[in-house]
């Protein structure tokens, strides 16, 4: 989560794309286990708690105890003012990043689309 800088800049985009996927998330169901949460983000459980433990550690989530219908305990993980701002900034680094790569293959495409009809133009010449 470089853009915020509340994860240590060592931290890669997958990285940075599971922590707003998961602040996403977790801002909409917040009662979510981590289980759950973990088959919605694709990621392994360990994987998933190792980044919940992350996003609370820097501050960007906290828990909140409560009891289930079935009268089990539960845990609700609620982004606090510090996550929000965290998901914003990366909501906006995300974007941007996904714009210069759509700009990218667009260009991609637009010389291949040209090599294309290049090699499909017929040739006139004494070899053809």
């Amino acid at each position: 989560m470089n853009p915020a800088g509340n994860l240590d800049a060592a931290v890669s985009h997958a990285d940075d794309a599971s922590a707003l996927d998961a602040l996403r998330l977790l801002q909409e169901r917040p009662e979510l286990s981590q289980r759950e949460l973990s088959r919605q983000l694709g990621l392994s459980l360990g994987k998933t708690h190792y980044l919940l433990h992350a996003l609370l550690d820097k501050g960007l989530l906290k828990v909140k105890n409560f009891r289930q219908a079935d009268n089990k305990m539960a845990y609700a993980y609620l982004l606090t003012p510090k996550g929000i701002r965290a998901k914003v900034a990366l909501t906006r680094s995300f974007l941007a990043r996904k714009e210069a790569e759509f700009e990218q293959l667009q260009a991609t495409i637009a010389r291949l689309r040209q090599e294309v009809q290049h090699d499909h133009t017929p040739h006139t010449g004494p070899d053809h």
